[in-house]
């Protein structure tokens, strides 16, 4: 399955003044690391270069890095890096039609920006688990930001979204039950200073997995125990609160939504 980056389309969602620095620091994209990344064991047989650009003009704000990890694997870094240009390529050419924009009609021009920022959430034997915090501004009210995850067999030489890992999001939150919903709410209620009540407003309901990120990681090594799930801005609660990720053991039933091709590669904690 291609790797998914976030298209155009979805910032039309968005409509003009925050700048690209203040999305990302108001947003934590660069600040705040993935749980799931930080619990990142790097193999010691990585023998890659990692990769960092970052440019910043009048026109737009451009960043993209992955580790020395991604670079072990040359098919993988030529995918990010093809994706990556490709996203740049249509950043410059929309923010040069908003510059000219600006100019004709007499108003303030703000630079727009693209970052995609790889990081490794678990290197096995067999996959390299990875999460891409990325950011998009284009002039609007603020930027656009979220987390993707994704996964490299390196028996196969392919990659894929780490949600296809399980039969579907649906079976997988089947799996957690009520995990995900009491773990969302206690994260919620930190924040607002207040109890949830389900169904009581417009953020107050339980979003499905269907409408989340999944990073799989590790804490042995060796096989995948563990998974984050992320809720990204609007999903679970207003812009302003940010995004939710919550981080959960593999359980039996967990394992059971795994597709029987992948089991191999996971254990459930007992």
């Amino acid at each position: 399955m291609p790797l998914r980056l976030l298209l155009p389309s979805l910032l039309a969602m968005v409509t003009a003044c925050s700048s690209p620095a203040e999305v990302r620091e108001k947003t934590g994209v660069t600040a705040q690391a993935s749980r799931a990344s930080a619990q990142a064991t790097a193999s010691a047989s990585s023998a890659g270069r990692a990769q960092a650009v970052k440019e910043d003009n009048d026109l737009y704000s451009y960043e993209f890095s992955y580790p020395a990890q991604v670079g072990a694997h040359p098919e993988l870094a030529a995918q990010l890096e093809e994706d990556a240009s490709k996203a740049k390529a249509e950043m410059i050419a929309q923010a040069t039609e908003g510059q000219a924009d600006a100019k004709a009609n007499g108003y303030s021009y703000h630079p727009h920006s693209y970052g995609a920022k790889w990081k490794v959430v678990a290197d096995l034997p067999g996959y390299l688990s990875l999460s891409n915090e990325f950011y998009t501004f284009t002039g609007g009210a603020h930027g656009v930001y979220g987390l993707q995850g994704h996964v490299w067999d390196k028996a196969n030489r392919r990659g894929f979204a780490s949600e296809d890992l399980f039969t579907s999001p649906a079976a997988l939150g089947s799996a957690m039950g009520e995990t995900v919903c009491q773990a969302l709410d206690r994260e919620r209620e930190k924040r607002r200073g207040e109890p949830v009540t389900r169904g009581d407003d417009f953020f107050g309901g339980c979003p499905g997995l269907d409408e989340a990120t999944i990073l799989v990681g590790s804490s042995n090594q060796r096989t995948f125990d563990r998974i984050s799930v992320y809720f990204g801005p609007y999903v679970a609660g207003p812009y302003a609160e940010g995004a939710y990720e919550l981080d959960f053991p593999l359980t039996a039933a967990m394992l059971e939504a795994v597709k029987p091709a992948y089991r191999a590669a996971f254990s459930a904690h007992k």
